[in-house]
């Protein structure tokens, strides 16, 4: 004899889906939310949210002002603030390197700030010719690199702080004759990138290279990192640039949505 089919398992996804659509509803509300703007929102009836929302708050996801409304609970704040702290950006951005290097066959570097220069956290080779001297752990100075000014632009906004960071952590390294080594230029530069959301390295850290990096931002409005893609100057000339730069700064926008 056949037996029906059991639909739970459609039930308990139906039910974890609620709670997610709730928990991001609640996140649009720092002050909180009353029930029926909640259902009126969500589209969900007042009898589930009730349930959605006692089962958020026994687990701490979700709490109740004195006053009826609704708001994200601490114990969604400390989890998020602990795989945050515990983010290991070599596992969260490989997947996106291997695209990068799949699609272009070019070299790609994730690298982070660390005072006055850029230190490379993962790098994917190309199986080109002509490798890079850039190595995982190794430094290079940040305003002389596209990963770095990705990085700084956000780091130091301003005309101001740029200029004091010039102060406290320069003079500016001439690596070649295109480095940058002005505080008003490299302000202006920077200014730049944060318009256009992506910087360029144009033969400024080594001769005959070329690179292009964009920040990724993860629940912070600070970049957690920069991605770039590195080629010599014959495999990423000017009329390839907005391309290459329109598909790194697309990564870095699904991360930012992850």
């Amino acid at each position: 004899m056949l037996r029906p089919v059991v639909e739970q398992p459609t039930r308990a996804v139906e039910s974890v889906d609620r709670a997610l659509r709730v928990l991001q509803e609640l996140a649009e509300h720092g002050s909180g939310v009353v029930l029926g703007e909640l259902a009126s929102t969500t589209g969900l009836p007042k009898s589930s949210l009730h349930r959605t929302l006692g089962a958020l708050q026994e687990r701490g996801f979700a709490t109740q002002r004195d006053d009826g409304r609704y708001l994200l609970g601490t114990e969604l704040l400390r989890i998020a603030f602990e795989f945050h702290d515990r983010l290991d950006l070599r596992v969260l951005l490989r997947p996106t390197l291997e695209r990068l290097r799949a699609t272009l066959n070019e070299t790609v570097h994730v690298g982070v700030l660390d005072g006055p220069d850029v230190v490379y956290v993962d790098k994917l080779e190309s199986t080109g010719p002509l490798s890079l001297t850039s190595k995982i752990g190794g430094r290079n100075p940040a305003h002389a690199t596209a990963v770095g000014k990705a990085l700084l632009a956000w780091a130091y906004p301003t005309r101001a702080s740029i200029t004091e960071w010039v102060r406290r952590d320069g003079p500016l390294v001439r690596r070649t004759s295109r480095t940058i080594v002005a505080a008003d230029h490299l302000a202006r530069e920077l200014a730049r990138v944060r318009a256009d959301g992506f910087s360029k390295d144009l033969e400024e850290s080594e001769p005959g290279v070329r690179c292009l990096a964009t920040p990724v931002f993860f629940g912070s409005t600070m970049p957690i990192a920069a991605i770039s893609i590195s080629a010599p100057k014959d495999r990423l000339p000017t009329g390839m640039m907005p391309e290459v730069a329109a598909l790194l700064v697309t990564e870095a926008t699904d991360l930012r949505g992850a």
